[in-house]
């Protein structure tokens, strides 16, 4: 995709953390800036996008024309608006932002970078088939149905094959391994997830149903458009280090994927008091029956 930043989406200079929602699309007229900025350190990231309903379509890889971009982002602009948060998030280096002014409302939506891992792409050129699978692994590595922001840890290798940078501390902090991602949704080749780890235990859940495989095998219907593949060991290949994935293969087509870190408290067990998103009511001690945290089920 060709950003025509002159115009449709403008370089600004711009900086910030924390997490600033949108307020209803009804008073999107009201405003006048719409400003989407989420804390990110290195790799550090806050997941959240929802995939229920995404659509690409407009978004071309190739040749992007203000007109192209303006009807598919007017379409539906609150839907929209989220999807590019993330899109520029993951392409744009931190301390870029990209805008778009919408021409009915006035109101000037500004998206800042933080990965940077297709700078061509951002820089103006057409997406190259690397930019395009990494774009796509993180927006799987970001989705998040429950609309949750889970913190998460970020890892892997750009586009051009720069390694994401990372610290011992990341890495300690973020100390659960947990998933690696990989597809092209922009050539329909779907997006995939496989366990960094063991599958969730019986008693075991976590707020990203998107991220680990639970421990009755089965995908989360919460995050049906990412297939599971099984281990990422079956399909991937490690770096040197041993830390995150550089390649994964499938359906005999080579991707490049990205691997995420949690924290350990952001994989929950049933009976420590808490119904998180992800347990269940019932009369058992499973995540999805779990009458210690979430009580019985209704009559």
């Amino acid at each position: 995709m060709a950003w025509v930043v002159s115009s449709a989406l403008a370089l600004v200079g711009a900086t910030g953390c924390g997490v600033q929602e949108l307020p209803p699309e009804d008073d999107a007229s009201t405003l006048q800036t719409q400003s989407q900025e989420l804390e990110v350190d290195n790799g550090l990231s806050l997941n959240g996008l929802s995939l229920n309903g995404l659509s690409l379509n407009g978004l071309s890889l190739n040749g992007l024309s203000t007109t192209d971009f303006s009807s598919w982002f007017t379409g539906d602009p609150k839907t929209n608006d989220r999807l590019m948060r993330y899109m520029i998030r993951c392409a744009v280096p931190a301390g870029q932002t990209r805008s778009f002014t919408h021409p009915s409302t006035g109101v000037v939506y500004t998206w800042p970078g933080a990965l940077g891992l297709a700078p061509n792409w951002a820089g103006g050129a057409p997406a190259t088939l690397a930019e395009q699978q990494v774009i796509s692994s993180c927006l799987a590595a970001h989705a998040n149905n429950y609309g949750l922001h889970v913190a998460i840890s970020v890892l892997g290798r750009d586009s051009s094959g720069a390694n994401i940078p990372y610290s011992s501390e990341e890495l300690a902090a973020y100390g659960k391994k947990e998933s690696c991602f990989f597809g092209n949704v922009f050539a329909n080749q779907g997006l995939y997830a496989g366990n960094d780890r063991n599958s969730l235990a019986a008693d075991e859940s976590t707020s990203r149903p998107c991220g680990l495989k639970g421990y009755k095998a089965t995908a989360n219907a919460e995050c049906a458009q990412v297939q599971r593949i099984g281990q990422c060991e079956e399909y991937c290949t490690l770096d040197a280090s041993g830390t995150f994935y550089t390649t994964c293969t499938y359906n005999g087509v080579q991707y490049r994927p990205l691997t995420t870190r949690i924290r350990h408290q952001d994989v929950h067990r049933c009976g420590d008091g808490i119904c998180q998103q992800g347990e269940s009511p019932g009369w058992g001690v499973t995540a999805d029956s779990c009458l210690l945290d979430c009580g019985s089920p209704s009559p």
